[in-house]
């Protein structure tokens, strides 16, 4: 007599989770404008619902938001974002309290998975309230060091956020 035993896991999101885990994420880009200067909460606003809608779509893969000085990074946070996010334990915004700093800008980059093909961005674009060009941008953070990360996350679908600075 021969026994198997298969255990499959299964794990799903809805747009209410995604929904969530963008609540995080705007509350990082709110603080990161109101500590910064660099721009007004009403852009972080705007930036926040083009990545939910993006998000909610399955089209955002990562987003990377970067502090500058010039052409000198001062602070960056990575967002990756992850349909498999089951395991995460969501933690609470925050941790981005930047430096104000004159003449500072903030550089806010997305990174699309394959479904964003040249005909959706077309569709797409009515619904976003920035416009979006293509960038050559280094987004490594070459010069910065990784200190720390945070999860945020709601059934399956979260984002993996990690922190660069000197």
């Amino acid at each position: 007599m021969t026994f198997t035993n298969t255990n499959t896991k299964s794990t799903t999101y809805s747009v209410a989770d995604v929904q969530a885990v963008m609540r995080r994420l705007t509350a990082d880009l709110l603080m990161i404008a109101q500590s910064t200067g660099s721009i007004t909460e009403e852009k972080a606003k705007n930036y926040s619902h083009d990545i939910e809608i993006l998000a909610t779509a399955g089209h955002l893969k990562k987003v990377d938001v970067t502090l500058m000085s010039g052409v000198v990074e001062i602070r960056a946070a990575t967002y990756e974002t992850s349909t498999e996010a089951g395991d995460l334990i969501s933690s609470r915004p925050g941790g981005v309290r930047w430096p104000r700093m004159a003449n500072s800008e903030l550089r806010v980059v997305l990174f699309y998975n394959d479904t964003y093909t040249d005909d959706v961005r077309e569709k797409m674009r009515k619904n976003l309230m920035i416009s979006w060009s293509p960038t050559s941008a280094d987004t490594s953070h070459g010069f910065l060091s990784q200190s720390g990360d945070r999860n945020y996350a709601s059934n399956a679908y979260g984002i993996k956020r990690k922190d660069y600075g000197s």
